[in-house]
């Protein structure tokens, strides 16, 4: 067995019936009669207890005054005799069925199913409530607070799965720069990866590497590599180191004030400070929580909104550069003059529009990282939900299915959605 591919498949059936019978009759719940039991060696030669009064007769009401009673039926309002007497009607009036039917189902949309998860912004809320009342001696600096909470909210998650759980199939999507590419693992090889790839903060900080020696370093290959050097495949016991190793990295930040926050982390192929690195982890460690409440049928919320817009920010500052590579690799249209301007300079531009709590507005410089997005050069505006733009820069929906409303140049318009979508990697 390749030790980087770790499944468990996972089956389930159920069964269910509702609805009217054939006829016109209905049975709306009506308990099913068994049968009394009979004598056997196992009673002793005991007498077998008295059979139970039978239920009171339903009264005669007219066909006129059981329709009026539908109402209070569907909403469980009527009396013990009401009741009787409209579910004996129902079996023999085709019509009424019907329409204590549609009461029914009126009823259920009254009360919608809600989730079971706490909102995302709760935690915030009362760590702000605390700290008015007690400010932290110690506080965890602004840049580092998504990670804070969205670590805590998967691992929240994780403490609500069983054992099996840990080993449900797990597709990790993101998008290669040409097409999507995906990886199946488990729960738990999910966890390994986000532990090897938060590695590269804790290295820089000079924290233990969770790889030990075996120090590779882009996000694939640490990744791959934990995965080979386990014997076996993840189990739960993989959640302790990772939260460990989580909660040192908030102490450390918080413990230098906030100063590291310009230090650079190592991504291979590329680098980003501290301060961006931590946004980066937090929203990977979303990405791949939602992954995991689909594998287990959890539900699970967006981050807080100023968190996610912090998210949204970092990838829309992060466009222009990949926009470049992605055109150094002959992936993109290339720049236009006469708007190749320098860096610092104004330049031909789009306008980014992200709708919802966590949004906002970007000009984009298209035809330079180093220019200055410019509304008097804008070429091109597109407008995406926040949570849509996160899935896409998550490799999640592919940019040609991504749902944005968009004006101005089309080229310019894919440059930027396919742009957004190799942000992604596994």
């Amino acid at each position: 067995m390749n030790g980087a591919e770790f499944s468990e498949a996972h089956d389930g059936t159920g069964d269910g019936t509702g609805g009217v019978p054939a006829g016109g009759g209905a049975d709306f719940g009506r308990p099913p009669r068994i049968p009394l039991p009979r004598a056997s060696v196992e009673d002793g030669g005991q007498p077998l207890p008295a059979p139970a009064d039978p239920p009171p007769a339903a009264p005669e009401l007219s066909h006129d005054v059981l329709k009026s009673l539908l109402g209070a039926w569907a909403l469980a309002a009527c009396s013990a005799a009401e009741s009787l007497a409209v579910e004996a009607h129902l079996g023999d009036c085709g019509a009424c069925a019907d329409e204590a039917r549609r009461l029914r189902e009126a009823v259920g949309l009254l009360h919608q199913p809600e989730s079971l998860d706490l909102d995302p912004g709760l935690r915030t809320r009362v760590l702000e409530a605390c700290l008015d009342r007690r400010p932290a001696r110690i506080p965890v600096p602004a840049w580092a607070a998504p990670y804070d909470a969205e670590t805590a909210r998967l691992d929240a998650l994780l403490q609500d799965i069983g054992d099996a759980e840990w080993h449900a199939p797990v597709r990790l999507r993101w998008f290669d720069g040409e097409a999507a590419a995906s990886r199946r693992t488990t729960v738990a090889g999910v966890i390994a990866h986000l532990l090897s790839v938060d590695g590269l903060v804790a290295t820089a900080l000079g924290l233990d590497d969770p790889l030990g020696e075996n120090r590779a370093q882009g996000p694939a290959a640490r990744t791959e590599a934990f995965w080979q050097a386990s014997h076996f495949p993840p189990t739960r016991a993989v959640r302790v180191p990772w939260r460990e190793q989580s909660h040192r990295l908030v102490q450390t930040v918080s413990f230098t004030g906030g100063t590291a926050g310009r230090l650079g982390v190592s991504y291979d192929d590329f680098e980003l400070p501290l301060h961006d690195a931590m946004l980066d982890r937090a929203f990977e460690c979303w990405v791949h929580a939602e992954d995991i409440a689909e594998a287990v049928d959890y539900p699970y919320e967006p981050p807080a909104p100023r968190h996610l817009r912090g998210m949204i920010d970092l990838a829309a500052r992060m466009l222009p550069a990949v926009l470049a590579e992605r055109r150094r690799a002959g992936l993109a249209a290339p720049g236009q003059a006469p708007h190749l301007v320098p860096a610092g300079r104004p330049g031909r531009s789009l306008r980014l529009e992200i709708e919802g709590n966590g949004g906002g507005e970007w000009l984009i410089p298209l035809d330079s990282p180093g220019a200055v997005g410019s509304a008097e050069f804008e070429v091109a505006h597109v407008a995406l939900d926040d949570v849509e733009f996160c899935r896409l820069a998550a490799g999640h929906v592919p940019p040609e299915e991504a749902a944005a409303g968009q004006l101005g140049d089309p080229a310019a318009i894919r440059d930027v959605l396919f742009a957004a979508a190799s942000l992604s990697r596994m």
